[in-house]
């Protein structure tokens, strides 16, 4: 938790014991949970705590880096807390929900192709990979 409240402070945000329950309960997953997902949980922690809440408090955490927007095919957002400050994107498993970090990143390329054929300046970036994971893919072969 005091790391938690660390990180907090370097984004001038408080650390609120509701901010700090929802680092939390997404820093022990290896998945990425809806914010009704994260909702359930704290009620278990704070029986006065509302959807919106949740929501406001995903999103400052979402802007400030600390946690990871998924923004998922079924067109709903989800949240993954992800540790690794340095610059990098994710492969999310659409089966088992798992979020892996990956170590290339392809935007010095793109940013060219933009800059060289289009005149143009790329001002921010954000890729995310979906697909299954070796695991989901190996239980899928099992059970057909």
């Amino acid at each position: 938790m005091e790391d938690h409240a660390r990180t907090l402070k370097k984004l001038a945000l408080k650390a609120t014991p509701k901010r700090l329950a929802i680092l939390d309960i997404l820093s022990r997953e290896t998945i990425y949970l809806s914010p009704e997902e994260v909702w359930t949980r704290l009620k278990e922690r704070f029986s006065a705590i509302g959807l919106p809440t949740v929501y406001r408090n995903l999103e400052e955490m979402a802007r400030g880096g600390i946690i990871f927007k998924v923004i998922h095919p079924d067109r709903k957002l989800y949240y993954f807390y992800c540790s690794n400050s340095a610059h990098h994107h994710h492969f999310v498993c659409t089966a088992c929900r798992k979020v892996d970090d990956l170590t290339i990143c392809a935007f010095e390329e793109i940013q060219k192709e933009v800059s060289e054929n289009l005149n143009g300046t790329v001002t921010s970036h954000i890729m995310q990979v979906f697909g299954k994971c070796g695991q989901c893919l190996s239980e899928s072969k099992v059970e057909r």
